[in-house]
């Protein structure tokens, strides 16, 4: 059976900008639906914007799935912005986020099956804790 991987995402400033940080978990999803952590990431950016660390956060975290060697990649994370950009239902206008999603839209193409999907806030605690760590290690 192909390989699944669920990601969630995050990535924050404090301040905006200010000292920022991407964080993701990743989930391998078996056969039977139990899931198991493969992969947590946490990168201090240095000051950043809320919505850059939020794009860094998916980029890492598609290289992460990518050299895991999965095809199929369900993305959930809370910035709803980033979400509707990357699904094409708005448009990227800042010229630092547009070379992010260009590198994302690369990215998917390494991959059979991908969708992207905001959740609430409260549904991404795990991810937000890997970019609380990352600031606080740095600042």
């Amino acid at each position: 059976m192909e390989k699944f991987v669920r990601i969630f995402t995050d990535g924050g400033a404090r301040g905006n900008p200010g000292p920022a940080g991407s964080g993701a978990v990743l989930y391998e999803i078996s056969s039977d639906g139990n899931q198991k952590i493969v992969a947590e990431i946490s990168e201090y950016l240095g000051i950043a914007t809320n919505n850059q660390a939020e794009y860094q956060a998916i980029v890492l975290a598609l290289k992460k799935a990518k050299e895991l060697g999965y095809k199929s990649v369900e993305m959930f994370m809370d910035s709803e912005l980033a979400v509707k950009q990357i699904n094409g239902e708005y448009k990227v206008k800042n010229e630092e986020l547009a070379k992010k999603f260009l590198e994302i839209y690369n990215l998917r193409q390494s991959f059979d099956n991908i969708s992207f999907t905001h959740v609430r806030r409260d549904k991404n605690k795990e991810a937000d804790a890997q970019v609380n760590e990352a600031i606080d290690a740095n600042v």
